[in-house]
């Protein structure tokens, strides 16, 4: 069975009506991109991130279109050319581009973006469908990409692992904004007795435990939560019932920026704050808010644009 994949392409802001109209049509399962509602979305979102993908920016440019499928052979391609054309000059010009599709497992090619990850010395970020394939020393660390919240792949993420590779065995993690629970597995695996992720998104604690269980943890090696440590102060008091050794924080300067007023609640004289998620432009903010906060730094990674810092309780 041969099948046809076509691109439809829209004016910004109009690739939903054109999708409306083409569902009324008889088509369905489309697939709709609207630059102007990605940039809508990015403006909204400001606060969430200090830093948007340049390839990905250019790569949404002038992208509003529709997709869909159909199978090549039954009528389908001309019916819709039929539809398209009636559609032109109220959406504009409508270009419609036709390409068959090799014949290949649609539900399994996505796979083959999420090779098996080496990041450090120590560890292998392995996707779960790949859970056994020989880590050649390694300690693996199992995740479901499907899942997304954090695989990985990112250097903000990378450099978190790496310092954690330094940290002694036996130890309590708390990990807040802790995602797809990554780097709480990375501690585990590296020895650390417990793991406490937190994360705002309720999302995230489900996926964080789905995560954990695929490498063996659970309760009370992993906790998962989700709250605001700034806001809510019954999590805080939770969190605070106990003592960590290590507290990690990978997420975006300003969240970093915000947290650091309550970050030296969760520290001991001995515990280590790794932060990451800050842009090289972005540094001094942060040194200059960890310093109002009573901490000092001990070490700064860097990988590409990106910086990793770590720092414990001022001693003055």
């Amino acid at each position: 069975m041969q099948w046809l994949e076509i691109t439809i392409k829209t004016q910004p802001g109009t690739a939903e009506a054109v999708a409306a109209a083409l569902t009324a049509g008889g088509f369905s399962d489309l697939i709709i991109s609207d630059q102007q509602e990605f940039e809508e979305f990015l403006e909204q979102n400001r606060a969430c991130w200090d830093y948007i993908d340049e390839a990905l920016q250019q790569q949404l440019e002038g992208l509003s279109s529709v997709v869909l499928y159909l199978e090549e052979g039954d009528g389908a391609l001309a019916r819709l050319e039929k539809l398209v054309d009636s559609l032109r000059g109220r959406f504009g010009e409508l270009p419609m581009t036709v390409n068959p599709m090799e014949e290949e497992n649609w539900e399994e090619s996505w796979k083959d973006n999420y090779p098996p990850q080496p990041v450090g010395s120590r560890l292998l970020v392995l996707p779960c469908w790949l859970a056994d394939t020989d880590p050649q020393g390694r300690l693996p660390v199992i995740l479901d990409p499907g899942l997304t919240f954090g695989t990985g792949a990112h250097p903000s993420t990378q450099m978190v692992m790496e310092e954690l590779e330094t940290q002694p065995a036996g130890g309590s993690c708390l990990d807040l904004g802790s995602g797809s629970g990554i780097l709480s597995i990375a501690a585990l695996r590296l020895g650390a007795r417990t793991a406490v992720g937190v994360d705002i998104d309720p999302k995230a604690e489900g996926v964080a435990r789905e995560n954990a269980a695929l490498n063996g943890f659970g309760s009370p090696e992993f906790t998962a939560c989700t709250g605001d440590v700034t806001a809510d102060k019954a999590l805080m008091d939770r969190l605070l019932a106990n003592a960590y050794d290590t507290v990690l924080v990978n997420i975006v300067a300003d969240v970093i920026i915000a947290l650091s007023p309550v970050l030296p609640r969760f520290l001991s004289d001995h515990s280590k704050l790794i932060l990451s998620g800050i842009l090289d432009t972005r540094l001094e903010d942060v040194k200059q808010a960890l310093g109002r906060a009573g901490l000092e730094i001990t070490g700064i990674r860097e990988k590409e644009e990106w910086r990793c810092v770590c720092a414990r309780r001022s001693k003055a």
